[in-house]
């Protein structure tokens, strides 16, 4: 592809990324220091110039949430100062997504907070991958090109998973996703019913299809600390599932969430790389990580050559 007037950056969540993103495109990773003062503030440079150059940070807001959030914003700060044509932040993983409505008095919506103070820092656009809620996309008023991990999950799936395959929700809020996979998949549907006495805890209390011998493939968005989908794995067990498998695409994976995968009954968590494992979760060998760098890499192209996206969604 014309690598004239385009430059990526990346900050520090996700620079293996990065650095595959840069491969793929054929060209170098533009130049920049970030680093942390003493007292916590974060300082970023930029090593190049960048005047009049199409940007793109990559950058996912996963854990240290806050800190990565705040880079982001920084470094959007200073390629604006620094005349460039047009920023888009690139958000493998869209941190605070899961706050994206009041679901309860005196709320905020954080989800919408955080889409404000990235158009304010100066993106002009946003490319996220398999955002939560897709009505998050709407929280901008600037452009959203909206990519879905599916392609990537899907190939993998086709390739390694064997035998009678069932696709299972572990909620209602995720059964068109699985859906869409499992008629893609030629596989048939469950559906998880799932009661959330409070954040980051779940009870499992039903299941909705026939998984009898069959196998069993958990699909969501994203595991956290991995209480819904140990629980899930469980409860299709007990329901005489043949195998268990897990699929996501980003590997949020805080507190309890690592031993209790070591620990479930689960035979493969399938995950991207939108969020960086940690030293622990590389050493499972139950967690397979695919990589997202091909399709976020042609988008790139595609938007930077004003060609359609489109072609890239599922």
């Amino acid at each position: 592809m014309p690598v004239n007037n385009i430059k990526i950056f990346s900050g520090n969540s996700n620079p293996a990324l990065a650095w595959e993103i840069c491969d793929y495109l054929g060209m170098p990773m533009g130049r920049a220091t970030i680093k942390t003062f003493s007292d916590g503030e974060v300082f970023v440079e930029i090593g190049e110039n960048v005047r009049g150059a199409d940007v793109f940070v990559i950058q996912s807001t996963c854990p240290p949430v806050n800190n990565n959030l705040m880079e982001l914003l920084i470094m959007i700060d200073a390629l604006r100062r620094a005349s460039s044509r047009r920023i888009t932040a690139v958000l493998p993983y869209y941190g605070y997504a899961r706050q994206d409505r009041k679901a309860a008095p005196r709320v905020p919506i954080s989800a919408k907070l955080v889409a404000d103070i990235i158009t304010a820092a100066g993106a002009r656009r946003v490319l996220a991958m398999d955002l939560h809620a897709g009505q998050i996309q709407g929280f901008f008023n600037i452009p959203v090109d909206h990519l879905f991990a599916a392609p990537i999950l899907l190939s993998y799936l086709k390739e390694n998973i064997q035998g009678q395959v069932v696709m299972v929700s572990p909620d209602a809020g995720g059964v068109e996703r699985t859906r869409a996979f499992a008629k893609r998949l030629g596989a048939s549907l469950a559906i998880i019913d799932k009661r959330r006495e409070r954040p980051n805890e779940a009870t499992v209390m039903n299941i909705i299809g026939d998984i009898k011998g069959k196998t069993a493939v958990i699909l969501d968005d994203m595991v956290d600390t991995a209480g819904t989908l140990c629980k899930a794995a469980e409860a299709l067990v007990a329901h005489g599932a043949k195998c268990i498998h897990g699929c996501t695409t980003h590997p949020v994976l805080s507190g309890p969430a690592i031993e209790r995968i070591e620990q479930s009954v689960l035979e493969s968590l399938v995950v991207t790389n939108t969020i960086p494992l940690g030293e622990h979760a590389k050493k499972i060998d139950k967690i397979k990580v695919l990589s997202v760098s091909s399709l976020l890499g042609e988008a790139i192209r595609r938007i930077h050559n004003d060609d359609s996206v489109s072609l890239l969604f599922v």
